[in-house]
């Protein structure tokens, strides 16, 4: 297994962030350097979305794997031998801010070998892609 993450805080509540998490995957918030999603269902368990990242080669299928309102979502896409975790984590804060955590978790045959290669290329903007979405939450708030 190979992962990685990214952890900010923000003034922004967590049903703030979580508003905006869950219009950028239905596709209806977007800034730029956003990957652009299109949910195929209700944003539950089960639905599957397709990603197309920002100046990537194309379009992929990833799936909803778990969703805690205004705490968690995660999906998941394969590749191969191997199987990309995509999880954001909201813990509010004492001052009614939100921690916000971007982890990449990446499992399978190949990890070990295609996790070092793949995983710093894929999670490499997390920090600029997590202070864009809460600036367009913000926005969008």
């Amino acid at each position: 297994m190979w992962t990685t993450e990214h952890t900010t805080e923000t003034a922004l509540t967590p049903a703030t962030v979580w508003a905006a998490l869950v219009d950028l995957h239905r596709g209806t918030l977007t800034y730029p350097g956003a990957d652009v999603f299109e949910l195929h269902g209700p944003f539950a368990v089960g639905t599957t979305l397709s990603v197309t990242p920002d100046g990537g080669p194309g379009t992929f299928e990833s799936t909803i794997v778990d969703v805690v309102e205004e705490r968690t979502y995660a999906d998941e896409t394969t590749f191969g031998d191997v199987t990309l975790l995509f999880r954001h984590t909201l813990a509010p804060l004492d001052d009614g801010g939100t921690r916000v955590t971007h982890r990449l978790e990446i499992t399978g045959h190949g990890a070990d070998t295609t996790g070092p290669e793949l995983g710093p290329q894929i999670s490499g903007d997390f920090p600029e892609s997590m202070a864009a979405l809460l600036s367009a939450a913000g926005q969008h708030a």
